[in-house]
């Protein structure tokens, strides 16, 4: 196993195991294989585990099968608080205290405020008093790094990046979310400031793995010898901006095949050839695309605050993956920001597309994004949500 330092000099493996997709059985988890698994992985070197709150009893099995094989003290434990559930300290005391009792310890080596969009989310949980007591928690060593997992677009994630000195942070990222998201730009914006980067989603949920049959053509015509997987993680690694990549493992042979390609991959291993590759699989993914953006940004910001290129990033992604999973990730990442950034709210007034270098004609994409985006129960489902939230 290689090995990346944190913030610190902490080595942290470059891989690290994603806990949120153990093989269930009945209404829980299958305990003996998700013991298997992971204490191969103990044992194989990868010594970052990541869990949440709200993953169903990811916290409990990882802190069961850690405290039966006595080797919590051999790794680094990350969970996240659901910071979008918390209205008062009190409410933030009794969680961290339920996930110590459930991990079945009395620290967190590495805690995440889980799953930001938006920089107002961080102000909302400042006034709360968060500073304060991650202060304290970590003065007391219950709390031993302090991060953030973001989910929304490259300008949120740099603020919310430079509003407080964190320890570390975490964002999805892969070679078709390069321009989305945090995306390339977040992750070296990190990189500079010396703040490690967890990454999640490497494969977009298999998506990077189930390649269409021209792909894998290429793929395998390219003599790399590599599989889908691997090119995708090999892609990550060789950024020195990324600290450690989440896999979620779920098979003893999964495990396996990972450690191999994180024990070989560094640095400067990853050919100009690869990269052709990539760029041309990404060409082959992208064929289904309905709008030319590249995401480059030069048609922001809107004056009616429509985010552009997100809102065409997820109808695209609607054509070259599933339409139902796209939308999800769409309700997700943009949907429930505080500021959406939806295409009706365009106006028409035509600036974005003065500025557009691929002459996309944004105005009326917007409606065809919009219209695939947000059709029946979607539009009064999302609005539904939108006032709940504002109401809390």
């Amino acid at each position: 196993m290689l090995y990346r330092n944190d913030k610190y000099g902490n080595e942290i493996s470059q891989l690290g195991y994603g806990c949120m997709r153990f093989t269930r059985k009945g209404s829980g988890i299958d305990y003996e294989k998700a013991e298997k698994e992971l204490m191969l992985a103990v044992e194989k070197g990868i010594n970052y585990y990541d869990t949440a709150y709200i993953y169903p009893g990811s916290e409990e099995l990882l802190g069961r099968v850690l405290d039966e094989n006595k080797c919590r003290e051999k790794v680094y434990i990350a969970t996240k608080l659901p910071q979008y559930m918390m209205r008062s300290m009190k409410a933030i005391d009794k969680t961290f205290n339920e996930e110590l009792s459930r991990l079945r310890t009395d620290y967190v080596d590495y805690y995440l405020m889980h799953m930001f969009t938006a920089p107002q989310e961080w102000e909302k949980l400042k006034s709360l008093g968060i500073e304060k007591w991650i202060e304290d928690h970590k003065a007391d060593g219950s709390i031993r790094n302090i991060g953030f997992s973001f989910h929304g677009d490259s300008d949120s994630f740099i603020e919310i990046l430079n509003a407080y000195d964190w320890d570390f942070c975490q964002i999805q990222y892969n070679y078709l979310d390069e321009t989305s998201q945090a995306g390339r730009r977040g992750l070296e914006a990190a990189y500079e400031k010396g703040i490690p980067v967890i990454i999640m989603e490497p494969l977009r949920g298999g998506k990077l793995v189930n390649l269409p049959s021209k792909a894998l053509e290429e793929l395998k015509d390219s003599g790399s010898g590599y599989s889908a997987a691997e090119l995708g993680l090999r892609w990550l690694w060789n950024q020195p901006g990324v600290t450690c990549i989440l896999s979620g493992m779920n098979s003893t042979e999964m495990v396996e095949e990972n450690i191999r390609i994180a024990s070989d991959a560094e640095v400067g291993k990853f050919t100009d050839k690869d990269e052709s590759l990539v760029e041309d699989i990404k060409r082959i993914i992208k064929e289904r695309e309905k709008v030319g953006c590249t995401g480059c940004r030069y048609c922001m910001p809107c004056p009616q605050g429509v985010d552009i290129p997100a809102n065409f990033h997820f109808y695209n992604l609607m054509y070259m993956e599933k339409k139902s999973g796209a939308r999800h990730e769409f309700l997700q990442n943009m949907a429930l920001r505080e500021e959406a950034g939806f295409a009706s709210q365009c106006i028409g007034c035509g600036k974005c597309e003065k500025h557009c270098p691929q002459h996309i004609p944004i105005i009326e994409k917007l409606k065809e994004a919009d219209k695939a985006l947000r059709p029946f129960p979607y539009k009064p489902a999302i609005a539904i949500a939108r006032k709940v939230m504002k109401r809390n």
